[in-house]
């Protein structure tokens, strides 16, 4: 069984960034996002792979890092998975 990792939504990673598009799963009530432990998946702001546990507090390049709000169209994968 692969395992999966519960990040606060607030945590500055690829994952909990509205232009990661990656396998993860969002919940909004709870604000917290799911994502298996050797996810990756694209970043749409610098078109290349990025793991999704990438630390974007250092990338002070080409990063435009934006936190899921509810309302975000990938919010609404909210108890998908």
């Amino acid at each position: 069984m692969k395992r999966k990792l519960i990040l606060p939504a607030e945590v500055k990673v690829c994952a909990t960034c509205s232009y990661w598009d990656g396998e993860r799963t969002v919940n909004s009530e709870l604000r917290v996002v799911v994502v298996g432990e050797s996810c990756a998946g694209e970043c749409l702001v610098q078109s290349k792979t990025s793991h999704s546990l990438n630390d974007v507090r250092g990338e002070t390049e080409n990063c435009v890092w934006e936190h899921l709000a509810p309302g975000d169209p990938a919010a609404d994968l909210e108890d998908g998975g």
